[in-house]
């Protein structure tokens, strides 16, 4: 089929340029080819689906930055990122201490308005946006957290408080992102985004909650698949009863 040939030649052409450069227009590779605009497009359009090519209105199409296989664990950012030979990097646009709403409360098995320690970052790898995270942590179980400075690391820093994750659990959601946080990510306006709401436990305590919005176009979600076995459960009560921590207590 003729959209194929034209297919096979733009995934040969792929594999000799950098991400981010730009691949013939619809005209000329019609006059290349020979061609009907459609076939052209249709060619174009599957090499889209894979995430081979990216369109940008009004600019053209181009070549995508390889997508980052996302697997699901308790790993820090710059960790993961470090793993696939990237430099990580954070740009802070909020971190305070503020009452947390009822939604966090809940997540993190506090009372509502109780203080909570909020971070929200871009992370960055190899200084190009990869996600917007927003961190909540009780502020009397882990004083001093954001003190002198944020950490890199919240993972690390619970771990220094005498609280490693040991489990979380997440929530995974298809979305479309819009401005302002696509301006954030360097997305279009309506883009594909990864929303991942996660809570995090060290044994039966919830330090962390987290909502996390990763670029649809630089990760791919990675899951192992297993046989059948008994449902898992989490390895705490099964209906936590509200607790309160007293400032200073351990």
């Amino acid at each position: 089929m003729k959209h194929t040939t034209v297919r096979d030649y733009l995934e040969g052409l792929v594999e000799h340029l950098e991400p981010g450069s730009r691949i013939p227009s619809e005209r000329e590779l019609c006059e290349q080819f020979g061609v009907s605009r459609m076939t052209v497009r249709q060619a174009v359009d599957a090499l889209v689906v894979a995430g081979v090519l990216q369109r940008v209105q009004g600019r053209g199409t181009f070549v995508s930055r390889p997508r980052v296989d996302m697997q699901l664990r308790l790993t820090a950012f710059d960790d993961e990122m470090r793993r696939r030979h990237m430099s990580p990097g954070s740009r802070v646009l909020r971190a305070d201490s503020r009452p947390a709403p009822a939604e966090v409360a809940t997540a993190l098995e506090i009372p509502a308005g109780d203080a909570v320690y909020y971070l929200y970052r871009v992370r960055l790898a190899d200084g190009v946006p990869m996600s917007l995270e927003e961190n909540w942590a009780p502020a009397a179980l882990l004083p001093g957290l954001l003190e002198p400075a944020p950490p890199s690391s919240l993972y690390a820093a619970f771990l220094e408080r005498g609280f490693p994750p040991s489990w979380g659990e997440d929530t995974i959601e298809a979305m479309v992102v819009r401005s302002p946080d696509a301006d954030l990510l360097g997305l279009p306006d309506g883009g594909a985004g990864l929303r991942i709401t996660r809570r995090t436990f060290s044994s039966d305590v919830a330090i962390g909650y987290s909502r996390s919005l990763y670029r649809g176009d630089r990760y791919a979600l990675w899951a192992p698949v297993s046989p059948p076995s008994p449902a898992l459960a989490p390895p705490r009560r099964e209906a936590p009863a509200r607790r309160t921590v007293t400032p200073g207590a351990s």
